[in-house]
């Protein structure tokens, strides 16, 4: 005799099972049967149903806090884009944009002319002029920069009286404006009554006024020399930096090797102090490459585009030759060698980081 629970008590399926077994029919009358189950003793899968489950707690605060995780991250992460995208991506694109077109005195859009522009400026000399006069002042400021700085900085690694007032002196240049520091140098090498012919004339090395700005050889031995006293001051910062962090141990254990001052130098503090320079060196060809108030301020190219660099020439084709579209393609070669520089500066600082 088998004991069966009261309907009241039996789970629903097991309930509507014993109707349909005291019944003897196959389908249970829709009196008998449970809510959200069907004739056969299964659930339902109506909509009804579905739309009547109720929906768990835990699933809807999972779903909220997810979803506002995303939402705080995008917060933080959309001015960053939306500033990207107008001041830079939108910039590019129009420049790239103008340098195909044939632009003159107002800068919207015109015929659509391909590489033409690209063309007529490789082939102009004073392109040609200026790509020269670019490397000539890259390849002399990066290395006197580099230089003079390792020299500054390895000679305050070291402790003696006021250090750190005196170190705190070196950023001084840098901080000033360029165009400040160009206007006092422009004074300096004034032909009459300048500083710098005043001091040749009384050590006796000169016995009439220099004009530093009538060849192109002096206005860009000029410009050189103002781009490495602006330049020393951030080499020699970030270098200091890189050689304090350098310790002292190993140059120690090198002399009491008996590694002299120069071998410490060469096969302890280069090795150790690489990863620094390469982005000092990297960084200090992107900042001279875009070199521009300057020069302007200092020759304006001149004379006769002599002192012309790729940045100052640029500018001149587009608003002073009112040729905008030949401008926009002298900037997007200065472009694409800033991104082939800044392309080997992140590989270079990649490796340095897998390689420590």
């Amino acid at each position: 005799m088998s004991t069966q629970l009261p309907s009241d008590e039996q789970p629903p399926a097991q309930a509507m099972w014993s109707v349909r077994a005291e019944v003897g029919a196959d389908e249970v009358p829709t009196s008998a049967r449970p809510a959200g189950y069907d004739g056969r003793g299964l659930p339902r899968s109506d909509g009804a149903t579905r739309r009547a489950r109720p929906i768990r707690p835990a699933t809807t605060l999972h779903w909220l806090r997810s979803h506002r995780q995303h939402a705080v991250l995008l917060a933080f992460v959309l001015p960053a884009l939306v500033y990207i995208i107008i001041f830079f991506a939108y910039p590019l694109v129009y420049g790239f944009k103008m340098s195909v077109e044939k632009l003159g005195f107002i800068a919207g859009s015109g015929p659509f002319v391909g590489l033409h522009n690209y063309k007529v400026e490789i082939s102009d000399p004073v392109t040609r002029t200026a790509l020269m006069n670019t490397a000539i002042f890259l390849v002399v400021s990066i290395i006197f920069q580099f230089s003079i700085g390792l020299a500054v900085a390895s000679y305050f690694n070291r402790r003696f009286f006021l250090s750190r007032f005196l170190r705190s002196l070196i950023i001084v240049p840098w901080l000033f404006p360029p165009i400040a520091s160009a206007t006092i140098f422009s004074i300096m090498f004034a032909g009459q009554g300048g500083i710098i012919d005043e001091m040749l004339r009384s050590l006796h090395l000169i016995s009439s006024p220099i004009f530093w700005f009538d060849s192109s050889f002096k206005a860009m031995f000029v410009i050189i020399l103002v781009n490495i006293w602006i330049g020393i001051p951030f080499n020699a910062v970030l270098l200091y930096s890189g050689l304090q962090d350098i310790p002292d141990d190993l140059r120690e254990a090198a002399a009491l090797d008996g590694a002299g001052p120069w071998k410490r130098f060469r096969y302890v503090t280069l090795p150790l102090l690489r990863p620094v320079a390469l982005i000092v060196i990297m960084l200090g060809i992107i900042y001279t490459v875009k070199t521009f108030d300057t020069v302007v301020l200092l020759t304006n190219g001149g004379p006769d585009n002599g002192s012309q660099l790729m940045s100052t020439w640029a500018y001149q084709l587009a608003f002073t030759n009112f040729q905008t579209g030949q401008g926009a393609a002298v900037g997007d070669m200065l472009f694409i060698f800033c991104m082939i520089v800044a392309f080997f500066y992140i590989r270079a600082t990649r490796r340095e980081v897998v390689m420590a």
